[in-house]
């Protein structure tokens, strides 16, 4: 009988997509952004069902890397290893967060584009206080720097488009 896949497993690396080559947490961004994408298409643009979607995004994957944090760090060998990416999914959440709302498909799309822009940008530069906060013990600490880095990218987000983009 084949070995079923350890459960744990699966949530940290984002369903899967911290084995994905090439940039794990590009990967785990970009599935987050998709999970916008979707609730934006599904709900007709409805902001408070994109928001609502992004708030239990960003709090599941949260509460994910926190559970999870121990585990993450023995099963992979290392503080905050490429493979878990339920981080970047907590952090793109917030750095989608209350943007403006797009009135068609077009505008979600560059919306997305610009939040996983930034996001990406400041989670790979860890801005302080970021890259300090991964010394926290476990799951906080491969948590902390990307809801930082979510919370810079929102700003710029918020920034570019409400000012140049939309």
């Amino acid at each position: 009988m084949p070995r079923r896949p350890d459960m744990r497993r699966v949530i940290v690396t984002g369903l899967g997509a911290g084995y994905l080559p090439i940039a794990p947490g590009t990967w785990g961004s970009g599935a987050a952004g998709g999970l916008y994408l979707l609730a934006a298409y599904l709900s007709g643009g409805d902001g408070l069902v994109v928001n609502g979607a992004m708030i239990v995004l960003t709090v599941a994957a949260a509460t994910g890397c926190v559970a999870f944090g121990r585990f993450t760090e023995e099963t992979f060998g290392r503080k905050d290893p490429p493979q878990c990416t339920l981080d970047e999914w907590a952090g793109q959440g917030v750095a989608l967060l209350l943007l403006p709302r797009g009135t068609h498909l077009v505008q979600w799309g560059i919306i997305a584009a610009v939040a996983f822009g930034a996001f990406r940008f400041f989670d790979i530069i860890k801005p302080p206080p970021a890259r300090s906060l991964e010394r926290l013990p476990h799951g906080w600490g491969i948590l902390a720097d990307d809801l930082v880095a979510g919370v810079y990218a929102n700003i710029l987000a918020q920034v570019l488009l409400r000012w140049w983009v939309l």
